[in-house]
């Protein structure tokens, strides 16, 4: 969700916190700020708008305080305004403080600092916190900030800057990501990696009630009652590069064009070289704990959320276990029922996600061991989770997922069938075919991606369409709606995915002339069915983009276009049939103009509920 970058350190200040405000972009966002120490008080810059603006309004100023907090925000409490903005200041303008999250006592809070004599600006919840460590400093910044905190009920990652002690800056974390990097006599503060990248990898990742103390001798890693933290290096393995576009003309049709590698980073030293099994050292869950396994949840929110449907399917036929998806927000508040023998598997590719971190949260509490899918070494979801299993996606920029999605999904294959194995539900000559051919995945992929033609046109087509529908049966049907998503988030054209079965009970009556369709036939077992289900919508006047399995001719008789997808195991399909349905979604979303990376209203990592 929003941006923090902090820095102190020889450098200019202002020019770095721009810079990592420019690397955080992609997380959404509709104003930007920085504050620094000036000559008396405390300077503060910002602005509605993107990041542009702000950066307008700094040309030919000069600045030369070393040290500063710079954010990027996206609006929960109050609308965007230069007054919302962050940095926000206490009555002095002595305090500015940035902040990722949500205050829930914020209301209390200022009823009682108003009636203390403290004046409020915005209608933010954040803005409480400057005024409470106004009305707490003592003469020491840190303390102030503690007692501060101690007040507070909600989620937070905040940096705080003061000209009463403006070589200096203090950070808490408590559920909100904040990152601490480590340079050669300089230091700063991100949200996020990417931010810090240009300046160094090595970094300390804070964890919930661990605050940092930042000063040009160094940083200081304590607990909320000052016990300092020995804390390990984190070293960010990938490239400064890998979070740039590297010519695309956006970030997430470079991520697209990355699912091959990505595929093969994934299943790397992950299969037995004989494919005889799945080597997942990660899950350190014993073979009997295994076979006693009597149910599993996978719990997570939008695409990870997909990428659990899909995981269900698959655990279900392969493995032979009840599993029930549900999307995170709503799990713990529907009181589940966990019993002994229940494995629960959390996808989010952020590690961060907060609906996703409560629902973890609630099935440790009710006793059930935790498998994380994720995509960030360190982050709170795998910290919390008994096992991880890390998808090896890279950066993921954009904001609409795509090469997290494939990756979630190949993990989620390599679980079932690590599962099915040790339970003795599929053959071992199966188990060795399946691994065989996942191996060959990425080179499928880069065949759908050599030739997207079809998927061009076809979108040119729709761009000025309304509405339009996604059909599917079995793993098609989970995969409908991944592809719905995509469409709904980066073009705002409205999009549903029905299963196809479900067209007389209702969605026939949304069809008329033209009305785009897009119908998935995969499954060979449905085959029949989907061909009927296709001649439906066609007597109504539907245009239907078919995607089918390489071999699959007859849908050509019912169908406008037809994409093909490299023959594979129907099992397999999802990994490659949702190739054409991101493609689809980007070049609807380009023809119509649409900020593609940036989508309107959203973020990348939700970390609130």
């Amino acid at each position: 969700m929003c941006g923090i970058v902090g820095y102190i350190g020889p450098k200019e200040a202002v020019s770095v916190l721009v810079d990592g405000l420019e690397k955080l972009e992609y997380r959404g966002y509709d104003s930007a700020g920085v504050a620094i120490p000036g000559e008396e008080n405390l300077e503060i810059l910002k602005k509605v708008g993107k990041l542009a603006v702000l950066k307008d309004q700094l040309n030919g100023e000069e600045h030369c305080a070393n040290v500063g907090i710079g954010h990027t925000r996206w609006a929960t409490h109050g609308r965007p305004s230069d007054t919302n903005a962050h940095p926000h200041t206490d009555c002095t303008g002595q305090f500015a403080v940035v902040h990722n999250g949500i205050i829930e006592n914020y209301l209390s809070l200022r009823e009682w600092l108003e009636s203390e004599g403290h004046v409020f600006r915005s209608q933010t919840d954040t803005e409480v916190l400057p005024h409470l460590i106004e009305h707490f400093y003592n003469g020491d910044l840190l303390e102030a900030v503690l007692v501060s905190v101690s007040k507070l009920v909600g989620s937070y990652a905040m940096a705080v800057v003061s000209s009463k002690e403006p070589d200096k800056l203090v950070a808490v974390r408590q559920d909100s990501p904040l990152v601490v990097g480590l340079g050669e006599g300089e230091y700063f503060l991100a949200s996020d990696i990417p931010a810090l990248l240009k300046h160094t990898r090595f970094t300390y990742i804070l964890n919930d009630g661990e605050v940092a103390v930042l000063e040009k001798g160094g940083v200081k890693v304590m607990d909320l009652d000052r016990k300092e933290i020995r804390k390990s290096i984190f070293e960010v393995k990938w490239a400064a590069e890998q979070a740039e576009k590297g010519g695309y003309d956006h970030f997430m049709l470079k991520e697209i064009h990355e699912q091959p590698k990505a595929l093969r980073d994934t299943l790397s030293g992950r299969i037995e070289a004989d494919n005889s099994r799945v080597n997942l050292e990660e899950v350190t869950i014993t073979p009997e704990e295994i076979k006693g396994l009597k149910k599993i949840f996978i719990t997570a929110c939008g695409t990870a959320y997909h990428a659990g449907l899909v995981g269900k399917y698959i655990i279900e036929k392969l493995v032979r276990l009840p599993v029930e998806v549900d999307i995170a927000s709503e799990f713990r508040y529907r009181q589940p029922i966990i019993e002994p023998g229940t494995l629960v598997v959390i996808i989010s590719q952020s590690g961060e996600t907060a609906d996703t971190l409560a629902a973890l949260r609630e099935a440790k509490r009710q006793g059930a061991r935790i498998v994380a899918v994720t995509n960030v070494v360190g982050s709170s979801v795998a910290r919390e989770a008994d096992d991880v299993i890390y998808t090896w996606a890279g950066p993921e920029i954009a904001v609409a997922s795509t090469k997290a999605y494939t990756t979630q999904l190949v993990s989620m294959y390599l679980l079932a069938l690590h599962l099915a194995g040790l339970r003795g539900t599929l053959a071992p000559e199966k188990i060795s075919e399946l691994l065989a051919e996942m191996k060959t995945l990425d080179e499928k992929t880069q065949e759908i991606l050599n030739d997207s033609q079809v998927i061009r046109d076809f979108a040119r087509e729709i761009a000025n369409s309304d509405d339009l529908f996604y059909l599917g049966r079995g793993l098609d049907y989970s995969v409908a709606m991944e592809g719905s998503l995509k469409l709904k988030e980066i073009s705002y054209i409205h999009a549903e995915a029905y299963a196809a079965g479900e067209l007389k009970h209702g969605t026939l009556a949304l069809i008329e002339e033209d009305t785009p369709v897009v119908a998935l036939v995969t499954q060979e077992t449905l085959f029949e069915k989907m061909v009927s289900n296709i001649q439906e919508v066609n007597a109504r006047g539907a245009a239907v983009l078919t995607l089918a399995m390489e071999g699959l001719k007859e849908v050509e008789k019912v169908s406008r276009k037809v994409v093909y997808i490299p023959r594979t195991y129907e099992v397999l399909a999802p990994i490659l049939t949702v190739v054409p349905l991101q493609l689809l979604a980007y070049h609807t979303a380009v023809a119509r103009n649409c900020d593609v990376d940036k989508p309107r209203n959203l973020a990348k990592s939700v970390t609130v509920e």
